[in-house]
């Protein structure tokens, strides 16, 4: 479920990105603007095993964000794609609140129901 979440959130970041910018909503668009960070993610998840802790802010939480970040940018680059200083930026902040800011919210939760369970 905390994949699907982050995956979902990078979408948002890309779909409102386009919109800002006045680019097209096209399934291909999005798609060719989403993969590289969709990569990221998945690899962040993967060197991270995310899966195990999966609300955890220090680990994976912050180094999951880090490299949807680096390597969506490494990517977009190797594929052609624009990587400009301001862009890195935005994704920095927004895709660091994102990843970053649901699990803060879900940690209280996460707490409740694991006091339930004991």
């Amino acid at each position: 479920m905390a994949f699907a979440i982050d995956a979902v959130l990078i979408l948002v970041f890309v779909l409102v990105g386009r919109r800002s910018h006045g680019e097209a909503a096209s399934a291909s668009g999005v798609l060719s603007t989403y993969w590289p960070f969709f990569i990221g993610l998945a690899a962040g998840w993967l060197v991270t095993w995310a899966w195990r802790r999966p609300l955890a802010l220090i680990w994976p939480g912050v180094p999951v964000w880090l490299m949807t970040v680096a390597l969506g940018m490494l990517i977009r680059t190797s594929a052609g794609q624009g990587v400009e200083p301001a862009f890195i930026a935005v994704a920095f902040v927004v895709l660091g609140v994102f990843l970053v800011g649901w699990r803060i919210l879900a940690m209280p939760f996460a707490r409740r129901r694991a006091l339930r369970r004991a």
